[in-house]
């Protein structure tokens, strides 16, 4: 009796289980920016089909907000810029202008800015991010 009711709530304890890890994924990506959940996506990352599936993702998420980033980010994966900077200067001098300024744009949007500043050092970096942005 308790074996044949354990199989039929089989689908539903599977489906409770990945609503649980969903929530705390959810739960974690909301503390501190995401920090707790990016090894955990990293991981993730590394099973061959949830690998694909969220690079697809990912890919198709970045064309539909910045295509001019999309197509710079594939043209430097496809040359093997990531390993090698001599290939990364040649994939850089292929790219189009629209191109260049979105990926150096998303990469000084990566740099982290020290906690300890006081406020003009802060407004001295962000006059320097918008005379960048100007060019």
């Amino acid at each position: 009796m308790t074996a044949s009711l354990w199989l039929t709530l089989l689908p539903l304890w599977i489906l409770a289980g990945l609503l649980v890890l969903f929530g705390v994924l959810a739960l974690l990506s909301r503390v501190k920016g995401g920090t707790y959940v990016r090894p955990i996506a990293q991981a993730m990352l590394k099973v061959p089909l949830l690998g694909r599936g969220m690079r697809k993702a990912s890919q198709a998420a970045l064309e539909r907000q910045n295509p001019d980033l999309a197509s710079a980010l594939t043209k430097l994966q496809r040359s093997g810029a990531i390993n090698d900077p001599m290939k990364a200067q040649q994939a850089m001098s292929r790219l189009t202008a629209p191109e260049r300024r979105a990926y150096l744009d998303a990469v000084g949007e990566q740099t982290e800015v020290p906690q300890e500043m006081n406020r003009q050092m802060r407004r001295q970096l962000e006059r320097a991010r918008k005379g960048q942005r100007r060019r």
